[in-house]
């Protein structure tokens, strides 16, 4: 909101004040008034609105000379219609009335001019006329809600350069989509500036998360002015008399996180410098609140645009099933040379691809993990670059765990939980559930990093009693035509009662990793009758029973949007003792999905009439939901390295159609 000032009157001597247009000018009536005077009227030149208002309670007069009595309540404010031509064109006259016959003359000479700060505060990728707005210093949520919105500029359109764009504080022509426009309107007398001074400026506390370049009329924004941004909180500007349009491009230079909301708030001042034997005086100020776009994360449930995995000396095979399903799914595969993965096979752990969006643009952003392994420079090399842009968190060196890779880091499909909307969906988190010498947890960086974002509010999950302690070890999301999705958990109970069923039939001698060299292979009646590995997969699924608690109560989930994917594990002590627990087959909730085509990891199950059993049962619980399941062999690939195809994999997906800025987090 536009802000004046107000101006006191001295009787028998004129006084000279600036009104901004959209604003009201207070007059100081009753306090200038001579002792002994007890009302007063008023005139004033056509192009200035004149209101007069007693309270209690508030009453407007109409413009004229009517007399007023001259009380402590009196409110007297003055708007002008149009911009002064020339300097002082707007007379007002206040007549006092009192002891003397003849009135005391108050003379107020005024210039209108106007000057005003546009953005897309109506967030519809257009600007609105210069005065239309009444308050642009409010930012809301919801679709009625207002306010402007500015991207990171975290893509490097300059292939030359070494580091994001908003990193430098120069342009060129592909940025400006990355940022957002105001425009500076002004409309003066033409010595206005002669004696005035406008200030562009930002609060200290908020210039490193924001840079503004000025327009200078160059048709080549490399020549574009940086006025403001980090150490730069301020800029005089320097502008011509008249009708005069001043535009000027911002960018973010930070995602809110912990210490930063994600609100920037840009200032324009109006300074009086007529005496320069004396300091400037404020005398107008207008300002635009703009909210840094979040980093939102993708579910399976948004359909794929690339898939990508390494290649790998061993998994030749594989790559040619994930060719196969990513053409089916229509989607992209890139491949990352074993080279620059120096071996690293954990595509997902490394890093997950979201978004960043304002009404004008939307930016695939990747989010690479703190674990700066042999894929540590994959999303910077190969992903980072023009409209691709790049983000990170977390300490880069040491104090990292397991639970800090990003199998451990996914998002719920959108969800309604007691009446709350979550349009964006939920992001999930996996840590020890409760605090021991032994537990691990998502360094608080990401976490404090992706509750920011305020639009897909985290949940913790209990996953430290996996080995590699990553959520998408026990669950997955699909796409269902109707409801929406269905959540998949593993299922020890589900796969005892599958082999079960087998072995009442006569199937109990059937084996398991039929196929698998160098694998130990064992039948069903030796599973069911293990009893060290019973009491395994009974922690097993008590630790999941939680999980699943929490995820119907946080999601809005009942058990008919759930599926049991059956499942084994087993535990195995980890090198401080502790038993943790690993998928006893090749995990197939830790799929891939892409559309209604899912990557699934071969368990090798029992093969009963041709087929594994284990498959079976998964197509039997997918397939009529609308999905096709392919199989895929990872066992030596990822599987005896704790890992399965999501583990492997990743996916950049369509952003969400629905707008971030219309939800009420």
């Amino acid at each position: 909101m536009a802000w004046g000032t107000v101006v006191h009157v001295a009787p028998g001597q004129p006084t000279h004040a600036v009104c901004v247009l959209g604003t009201e000018t207070q007059l100081d009536v009753y306090g200038s008034a001579p002792k002994g005077y007890t009302s007063f009227s008023i005139t004033a030149s056509p192009g200035v609105v004149v209101e007069v208002a007693h309270r209690p309670p508030a009453k407007k007069s109409p413009t004229g000379s009517s007399q007023w009595p001259l009380e402590p309540g009196l409110d007297v404010s003055l708007k002008l219609r149009a911009a002064s031509e020339s300097t002082g064109d707007q007379k007002v006259q206040i007549s006092y009335h009192g002891p003397a016959p003849t009135p005391v003359e108050a003379l107020l000479y005024l210039t209108g001019v106007e000057i005003s700060l546009s953005a897309d505060i109506s967030r519809t990728g257009k600007m609105k006329p210069a005065g239309s707005v009444k308050d642009q210093t409010a930012w809301t949520w919801g679709p009625r809600g207002q306010g402007a919105i500015l991207l990171v500029n975290c893509d490097r359109d300059n292939p030359n350069s070494s580091a994001v764009d908003h990193k430098d504080d120069q342009l060129d022509g592909n940025d400006l989509k990355d940022l957002s426009l105001v425009t500076l309107s002004t409309k003066t007398p033409g010595d206005f500036f002669s004696k005035h001074q406008l200030v562009l400026h930002v609060a200290k506390s908020e210039m490193d998360k924001v840079r503004v370049f000025q327009d200078n009329g160059s048709r080549q924004p490399s020549r574009y002015s940086a006025v403001l941004g980090p150490e730069r909180p301020s800029h005089a500007l320097e502008l011509p008399g008249g009708q005069c349009s001043t535009h000027f491009y911002a960018e973010g230079l930070a995602f809110p996180d912990a210490s930063f909301p994600g609100l920037v708030s840009l200032h324009l001042s109006l300074l009086d410098t007529s005496n320069p034997e004396l300091p400037q005086s404020l005398l107008f100020q207008d300002s635009v609140v703009f909210r840094v776009a979040p980093w939102i994360m993708t579910p399976n449930t948004q359909p794929p645009k690339e898939v990508y995995v390494c290649r790998l000396f061993e998994n030749e095979d594989f790559l040619a099933s994930l060719t196969a399903l990513a053409k089916k799914a229509k989607c992209k595969l890139i491949v990352c040379a074993q080279e620059e993965s120096v071996d690293d096979r954990w595509m997902q752990d490394e890093m997950e691809i979201g978004y960043t969006q304002a009404p004008h643009r939307t930016l695939p952003v990747v989010f690479d993990s703190p674990r700066n392994r042999g894929l540590k420079d994959f999303p910077i090399k190969c992903l980072l670059g023009p409209d691709f842009g790049y983000v990170t968190r977390g300490p880069q060196t040491g104090s990292v765990t397991d639970l800090d890779s990003f199998g451990n880091l996914e998002v719920s499909p959108p969800v309604t939980v007691g009446g709350k909307a979550y349009p964006l969906g939920r992001i999930l988190i996996g840590d020890s559930g409760y605090p021991s010498k032994e537990s691990q947890e998502m360094h608080r960086a990401l976490q404090d990093f992706l509750g920011a974002q305020q639009v897909q509010a985290p949940v913790r999950l209990y996953s430290d009693w996996l080995s590699v302690g990553h959520v998408d070890e026990f669950l997955s999301f699909v796409p269902v035509h109707k409801k929406g999705f269905r959540l998949l958990l593993a299922s020890p109970r589900s796969c005892y009662r599958l082999f079960q069923e087998q072995l009442k039939e006569g199937h109990g001698e059937v084996l398991l990793f039929q196929g698998v060299k160098k694998k130990k292979q064992q039948n069903i009646k030796d599973i069911l009758s293990d009893k060290k590995l019973r009491e395994h997969n009974s922690y097993v699924e008590k630790c999941i029973d939680w999980n699943r608690a929490v995820l119907k109560r946080e999601l809005g989930l009942t058990e008919r949007d759930i599926v049991d994917i059956p499942q084994l594990f087993k535990l195995i002590k980890d090198s401080r003792g502790t038993a943790k627990a690993e998928a006893f087959f090749p995990n197939m909730v830790n799929m891939l999905v892409l559309g209604k085509h899912l990557g699934i990891p071969k368990p090798f199950g029992p093969v009963i009439n041709g087929r594994c059993c284990l498959e079976e049962k998964v197509r039997s619980l997918l397939e009529p939901l609308g999905l096709h399941c392919a199989f895929i062999d990872d066992y030596y690939a990822y599987h005896v390295r704790q890992g399965n195809v999501h583990c492997g994999t990743n996916v950049r997906r369509e952003p969400f159609p629905f707008k971030w800025w219309h939800m009420q987090p």
